[in-house]
């Protein structure tokens, strides 16, 4: 009897085990389901929402070049028509016509940019036209003087109060100049670093307080990261606030901890014995590090750069602390000038409160995530192509 309740009991436990393990397997599906669910609405949504600010609205116009135009741009269109083109290209007539004066006291019909509420009225979006200007633009559209075309302005241009002639240019090169300065600074600092504390540092209390704190530096909030920016680089060294430099030096920091830790793990994963093998031989352990370990280690610390930078270049918070959250229209010429970032475009034209300015939002988002999946996808590239397996 006792052996017949012994069989049962362990087959009821087998039972149990096996129906746990079954609902853990479920609860694992309906987490990646959940989380590939949450992507794809979160793509749909963004990309529906972007997908206009890459079309541009224009309006086929009779533009007048009379001499009051030099004083009076708007006077260059139908005085019905002059709230649907935009001050953008009216405040580059007179420009125009100082360059060629030859335009003046001429006539010609042009296809020009038209204005914000235009633009989103002949997208089927929300707008704050009257009745009779949409009256006006829908006599337009029959007349086949409006047309949708791709716009090339948002990404030529920099970034403007004006939404229809709003670009990421400056931001897009400001970000440039800040991810080379962080990958200069970070990269040779970072691994020089972590082959010093794996390979040569003595195992001593001083090392692993730096260890310690290493690891501690890459948790901490990216915030404090400006704060530091701000104290050393710009109140104490003086270099110019809102430059690429000081945002680069700030990211660099920020970023030294993960380089680090990634290549202090890629030279761990190295073999043992390969070392030992090479020292054997006669090598000098900074031949064998140079030689051998630092090759084979290079697809791991490769890919943990690039991840570093790909999460610099997200950060927003210690950038607005050194003053990269600022209005530039034109793309920074050194990174001594003042520029702005990707992050912080976006973080300005979210908080703009023209509705214009919501879908050139939502593309720059895309156009960032666009970056950011590259950067990871040439990370997952050199860790295949030139990874070596013992």
């Amino acid at each position: 009897m006792s052996v017949f309740k012994t069989d049962q009991s362990l087959k009821a436990a087998t039972r149990r085990r096996l129906a746990f393990e079954k609902r853990f397997q479920w609860c694992t599906r309906v987490a990646i389901l959940l989380a590939a669910g949450f992507l794809v609405y979160f793509l749909f949504t963004i990309g529906g929402m972007a997908l206009p600010a890459f079309r541009q609205s224009q309006l086929l116009m009779e533009i007048s070049y009379t001499e009051d135009v030099l004083e009076m741009p708007n006077y260059a269109v139908p005085e019905e028509y002059e709230t649907f083109v935009s001050h953008e290209f009216l405040r580059q007539l007179p420009l125009r016509m100082q360059a060629n004066p030859a335009l003046q006291d001429t006539t010609a019909e042009e296809w020009v940019l038209a204005a914000a509420d235009v633009d989103q009225l002949l997208k089927g979006r929300p707008h704050r036209l009257d009745e009779a200007q949409v009256h006006l633009v829908d006599e337009l559209k029959a007349a086949g003087k409006t047309r949708l075309v791709f716009n090339w302005d948002f990404f030529t241009k920099g970034d403007s109060k004006i939404p229809e002639a709003a670009g990421i240019w400056a931001a897009a090169v400001g970000t440039m100049y800040v991810l080379a300065i962080t990958l200069a600074l970070s990269f040779p600092i970072g691994v020089a670093s972590a082959i010093y504390l794996e390979e040569f540092a003595p195992d001593n209390r001083f090392t692993q307080l730096i260890e310690v704190n290493i690891n501690n530096l890459a948790a901490i909030p990216s915030i404090i990261y400006g704060l530091l920016g701000l104290a050393i680089f710009i109140n104490l060294l003086g270099i110019p606030r809102s430059s690429s430099l000081v945002g680069g030096i700030t990211l660099a920091l920020m970023t030294l901890p993960v380089i680090i830790i990634s290549t202090r793990a890629a030279i761990r994963a190295v073999p043992e014995t390969l070392r030992h093998g090479a020292l054997a031989l006669g090598a000098t352990p900074w031949q064998v590090m140079w030689n051998l370990v630092l090759p084979l280690a290079m697809p791991g610390i490769l890919t943990g750069t690039i991840i570093g930078l790909a999460h610099a270049i997200g950060e927003t918070a210690p950038l607005l602390i050194v003053g990269m959250m600022a209005y530039i229209p034109e793309a920074p010429g050194s990174m001594l000038e003042a520029s702005t970032v990707l992050p912080a475009q976006i973080y300005t034209w979210a908080s703009d409160s023209q509705r214009a300015f919501g879908e050139r939002t939502a593309a720059g988002i895309l156009v960032l995530l666009a970056v950011l999946l590259s950067m990871n996808a040439l990370a997952i590239f050199l860790r295949n192509r030139f990874e070596k397996r013992w």
